[in-house]
């Protein structure tokens, strides 16, 4: 007789800047009702985020988002979205501790807000994706333009992606998981 075999858990995390759809990604992803820290944003953050390109947000993410998916009986993936303002970056660290991999979610209208993640995850020497988030006038530039925007080298990822459709949000997750096994045999190959 065998003996009952856990499901392997693996963490991801989502970060990315300020309104870019973290918790939107892992709201749409999570078989669970997912854990959200969203609180509504008070004249406090007036000068502070600017919501310019997302004026309708009216709400942030003060701590974390988590969510989970079962793959398979084996198989279990736990998602971490992080705070997007540098004030909450201290809370990175933990957030990001024993993560497989990082999806890095991008608005092409606000680019220079996810470079904090794009060098976090490079710092770290963690795989990531960088996900073009399907905001409007994403499709005016190509995968070529935003590589050499955020000057990533080749082998990073870059995916285009709709953080509200369940499916584009597990292709970015396939994509992820895909280059996290590419590195790991690339390393153990050397």
């Amino acid at each position: 007789m065998r003996a009952e075999q856990r499901p392997i858990p693996l963490k991801i995390v989502v970060a990315g800047g300020f309104g870019v759809g973290k918790t939107t990604l892992v709201s749409a992803l999570s078989e669970i009702p997912p854990l959200l820290t969203e609180e509504t944003m008070t004249t406090a953050s007036i000068g502070v985020d600017d919501i310019s390109t997302v004026p309708d947000k009216t709400t942030t993410t003060v701590a974390m988002d988590f969510g989970r998916i079962t793959v398979d009986d084996t198989l279990i993936l736990y998602l971490f979205g992080t705070p997007g303002q540098d004030r909450f970056w201290f809370m990175w660290d933990e957030l990001s501790r024993g993560s497989v991999g990082a999806v890095v979610l991008v608005d092409l209208r606000r680019i220079d807000d996810c470079f904090p993640a794009v060098d976090y995850f490079e710092n770290r020497g963690l795989p990531f994706v960088v996900a073009v988030n399907g905001f409007p006038g994403s499709d005016a530039f190509g995968t070529d333009a935003v590589r050499d925007a955020l000057a990533l080298p080749a082998e990073t990822p870059i995916v285009r992606m709709d953080a509200r459709s369940a499916d584009s949000c597990l292709a970015t997750l396939v994509e992820l998981v895909e280059h996290t096994v590419q590195r790991a045999t690339a390393s153990a190959a050397r």
